[in-house]
């Protein structure tokens, strides 16, 4: 369990594939519920493994038995009594870069999901473009509960991965869901038992971490804008993706393989 003198967010590489970063949330005793101090260590983090590369794959994870409950009300609670008309800087200040980098992460991102996630912790899985979650895990908005209105994109991402209705739903009433329902729903790859969900994850990002990263980060790209955009825009940036993709090597690599029959070697390059 971590105390105070530990990090509250931790920074590591994978012991079996060095190029795989892995970026922890550690307050196990509050349930990694988001104070000041671990969202500016987790937007630094993100940022770093972003910018580094020598990542090829990120997975994100917490410590203890929850993945994220979202904000620490009781320091919210406490800037409210400061000053109320700032005391949601954060979603601007933290919380839109954290989703910004997760989403745009020029790599795949993995979250492996422990326990609940709620809130912000919800919107940072959603953010992530793989997830494995937990036996018993549970889902929640929790927003209308305290007055407020959703952040952390989830009125995109849900609306997206579930349309606009069960988005509204699950926002207006705040209800939870289960690991299981998140999985018939699609937004989870898979249900673990808990203490197989951080090697799942591990093992999908060393899988992607040997890929076409670059072609990864043009995909990642082209479904953010294709959920947004009309056909033309959608097939004008294809083209030009396929067209800075179509010089690299990885691609030359990969069609000289394929004619060869033998495996591609991806480079990032």
């Amino acid at each position: 369990m971590a105390d105070n003198t530990e990090p509250a967010v931790l920074l590591a590489r994978d012991d079996v594939d060095a190029s795989v970063a892995v970026v922890t949330l550690n307050r196990p005793d509050r349930r990694n519920a988001l104070t000041v101090e671990l969202k500016v260590a987790l937007r630094d983090a993100l940022h770093d493994v972003a910018e580094d590369p020598s990542v090829r794959a990120v997975v994100l994870a917490g410590t203890g038995k929850s993945f994220c409950v979202g904000q620490d009300l009781a320091e919210h609670a406490e800037s409210l009594r400061g000053d109320p008309s700032t005391s949601l800087n954060t979603v601007e200040e933290h919380y839109n870069p954290i989703v910004t980098a997760l989403a745009g992460m020029p790599k795949p991102v993995v979250a492996a999901v422990n326990g609940g996630a709620v809130g912000a912790g919800l919107g940072f899985a959603l953010a992530c473009d793989l997830r494995v979650a937990a036996e018993g895990a549970s889902f929640a908005t929790a927003f209308a509960a305290i007055g407020l209105t959703a952040d952390s994109g989830l009125s995109a991402t849900l609306a997206h991965a579930l349309g606009a209705a069960r988005a509204t739903e699950l926002l207006l009433l705040g209800e939870s869901f289960s690991a299981e329902q998140a999985l018939s729903w699609g937004l989870l790859r898979a249900v673990l038992p808990a203490g197989e969900v951080l090697d799942a994850a591990l093992e999908l990002a060393r899988r992607l971490a040997a890929g076409p990263t670059l072609a990864y980060a043009e995909i990642k790209k082209a479904v953010a804008l294709g959920a947004v955009s009309d056909l033309p825009t959608t097939l004008a940036a294809e083209a030009a993706a396929q067209a800075r993709l179509g010089v690299t090597k990885d691609h030359r690599g990969a069609v000289q393989a394929f004619l060869a029959k033998r495996r591609p070697d991806f480079e990032g390059a």
